[in-house]
């Protein structure tokens, strides 16, 4: 968890690095890294981003969108965005020291910021293990679905109850327990539901119950969660999100989805230790 939510003169020795991960493509990890850390920026903090999706580079594509909509004129914040390459000129089994030496490089390079936001590959890869090893803050979306749920364990599909721990879960107690051995904090897992319909439905009560279950089996938190909305995906050309409409658009007007999007946001900033009053900013903008 983000530990004092004030923005202080000076940053942490370390930034505080949010990893968001999950194995499986499609569950949203690029937008919402995106719009973290937007919304931490609009707060003061000093953010750099970690593009490890070296084959999609969604998230650096965003900000390049971003840059070129903002000129030279730079009425938006922007992160110090570091791109990492899979390409290595080594064998196989020496790729994942390679990898985490060029990440622990790039995360000497940002040093002075208070935050990097990681984005991660949909799938098992080296780069997406040695981004999951740098995790203070771990944060995985997931669609409402059993199939999306697979990914934190086993499910039985009949009993609707977990039979054994994922692969992927594995991975991030064993990233845990070594932090614990070498005497750094425990990783703060966050499992966050995203693009949830608005109606309520029996399969929703469903993950709701597994949820809750499995949040104490395998030790994560369950984040507030962000609804199916358009505008979370829809500003990508532009680079822009749902924090930047009031600055972005001259004489905007915000319509009730943009204002609901702009709350989901806040909640995943309270989820991560940002003290509410500053998360609640993003509406209060919203509406002013």
């Amino acid at each position: 968890m983000l530990t004092g939510s004030e923005v202080e003169a000076e940053p942490r020795r370390t930034p505080h690095v949010v990893v968001v991960g999950n194995e499986k493509g499609g569950v949203g990890k690029s937008t919402i890294a995106v719009h973290l850390a937007i919304a931490l920026l609009y707060r003061g903090y000093r953010v750099a981003t970690v593009d490890l999706d070296a084959r999609q580079e969604t998230m650096s594509r965003y900000f390049e969108n971003r840059a070129r909509w903002t000129g030279d004129e730079g009425r938006l914040p922007q992160p110090r965005n570091i791109r990492m390459s899979e390409r290595v000129t080594v064998e196989e089994r020496r790729i994942e020291d390679v990898l985490r030496d060029r990440l622990a490089d790039a995360l000497t390079e940002v040093a002075d910021c208070h935050v990097v936001v990681m984005d991660t590959p949909g799938s098992d890869g080296a780069l997406s293990r040695v981004g999951h090893e740098r995790a203070d803050t771990l944060l995985t979306p997931i669609n409402d679905s059993l199939f999306d749920i697979d990914v934190l364990a086993r499910i039985d599909p009949e009993r609707r109850a977990a039979t054994a721990p994922s692969f992927y879960t594995k991975m991030v107690w064993e990233h845990h327990n070594r932090r614990i051995v070498e005497g750094r904090s425990a990783i703060d897992w966050i499992v966050l539901r995203n693009r949830m319909p608005h109606i309520q439905s029996h399969n929703r009560s469903e993950i709701d119950r597994l949820l809750a279950q499995l949040a104490q089996r395998i030790g994560f938190r369950i984040a507030a969660s962000l609804g199916e909305r358009v505008v979370f995906r829809s500003l990508f050309a532009e680079g822009l999100t749902v924090m930047d409409l009031p600055v972005a658009q001259p004489g905007w007007v915000a319509l009730p989805s943009q204002m609901a999007a702009a709350d989901e946001v806040a909640g995943l900033l309270a989820a991560l230790g940002v003290k509410t009053e500053r998360a609640a900013a993003a509406a209060a903008a919203l509406s002013a």
